[in-house]
């Protein structure tokens, strides 16, 4: 799925060339991709048309687009979600699930998403704490990235909870953004292991976790986001380079890069854990 770097490359793609944009056609081409619209297709085409883009923001792996009022049209990318900016007479690409045209313009936006865990939907702003973030989402904590984002809190609600730390790195009402790749990286950095408790850890500890990562998931970004297939690409086709810097996520018998160590995987949630079991050693037992 698709973490803050890769949801973050596409929202800066999305802003570089829709900022001022109105919208002219909308056509969905699959119920699923606008399930949350109750209202039905041609409804949510309605309440669309017309509209300018003043603005692509982004909290944690969720991106919106503001208009000039207080509606929003919210987009999550799911498991396999791509915003692409194509021309219009381009053929229509597999899954293809939604398509924005605009007035004046020959590119128009689409959304592809091969296993419709994706999605958009019609939402209103809400003002919380000197912010504007869509109703539907506003639970979602801030992430590290955020310019409001604060340390301290988040340092000791890790500290007070007896909860696996990397459960507690995915909760997203926790801290936004991270996934599981870069929950691998980050506690591999840290030399943590995904089972340690965040009540066992230091404050310092912790700091140092968040601290790496910022750090991971600002190098992924600056590399175009993580892609190990071509479910993950830009807003113009192209795929992220960050998986050759993973030190651990899917690397499960490689040399550790720290100390040469066999990488392990264990299963976690539905996924898995990537770690070096001689640098971040497992919590005590017993």
């Amino acid at each position: 799925m698709p973490e803050l770097p890769e949801v973050e490359v596409v929202r800066s793609g999305l802003e570089r060339y829709l900022i001022g944009q109105e919208i002219s056609l909308v056509s969905v081409l699959h119920p699923r991709a606008i399930r949350k619209h109750v209202a039905g297709p041609g409804d949510f085409a309605d309440r669309l048309v017309g509209r300018k883009i003043s603005a692509v923001r982004r909290r944690g792996k969720y991106l919106w687009f503001e208009f000039e009022d207080e509606e929003v049209l919210v987009g999550h990318l799911g498991m396999s979600g791509q915003f692409l900016l194509v021309p219009n007479d381009s053929e229509f690409e597999r899954h293809l699930r939604l398509c924005i045209a605009f007035s004046n313009w020959s590119t128009e936006l689409r959304f592809v998403d091969q296993r419709t865990f994706g999605g958009m939907s019609i939402d209103e702003l809400s003002h919380v704490s000197s912010q504007s973030i869509p109703k539907s989402i506003a639970h979602i904590a801030r992430d590290p990235f955020d310019p409001d984002f604060q340390m301290a809190p988040l340092v000791k609600r890790l500290h007070e909870r007896d909860t696996e730390i990397k459960r507690l790195l995915l909760d997203q009402n926790v801290v936004s953004g991270i996934g599981n790749i870069y929950a691998d990286e980050s506690l591999w950095r840290a030399k943590i292991h995904p089972r340690r408790l965040g009540s066992s850890l230091t404050p310092g500890q912790l700091r140092h976790l968040i601290e790496s990562a910022v750090a991971v998931m600002g190098e992924a970004l600056e590399a175009g986001g993580t892609s190990f297939d071509d479910l993950y690409v830009n807003v113009n086709g192209e795929s992220g380079y960050f998986e050759r810097g993973l030190a651990v996520y899917g690397r499960r018998g490689d040399p550790c890069p720290r100390c040469a160590h066999a990488i392990s995987r264990e299963a976690f949630m539905n996924r898995s854990s990537h770690f070096c079991p001689a640098c971040q050693r497992p919590p005590r037992t017993g």
